[in-house]
């Protein structure tokens, strides 16, 4: 991912009617959501939602499919994850990271 990516990315997410937005499609995984769906369960107005929706579609976070007269949206999550491989690339002072699995090892970083 370059960094011109990861900046509109994240600016995407910046906006807090956004990353809820973005929470919710994580949540719903696969199957995805419609805009109504959405917004009455965020409590956003479906134009405001929409206007959301068109940012992180841009952001390339979300994408949008028509299936017969609904619009199906749904988390990008190959996206998602090349940001989070972009932001945590360098964690453990630039040597490659053994993630371990178990409550008290994180990330699987070592101080």
């Amino acid at each position: 991912m370059n960094e011109a990516a990861v900046i509109k990315a994240l600016a995407a997410l910046a906006q807090p009617v956004r990353l809820q937005v973005f929470r919710a499609l994580v949540v719903a995984g696969p199957a995805g959501m419609t805009p109504s769906t959405m917004a009455e369960g965020l409590g956003i107005s479906p134009s405001a939602l929409s206007f959301h929706l068109k940012e992180l579609v841009n952001a390339g976070l979300v994408t949008q499919e028509r299936s017969s007269r609904n619009l199906i949206y749904r988390g990008e999550f190959a996206q998602m994850n090349a940001l989070l491989g972009y932001l945590t690339e360098n964690c453990c002072q630039g040597a490659g990271c053994v993630v371990e699995r178990s409550p008290a090892a994180g990330c699987g970083c070592q101080p």
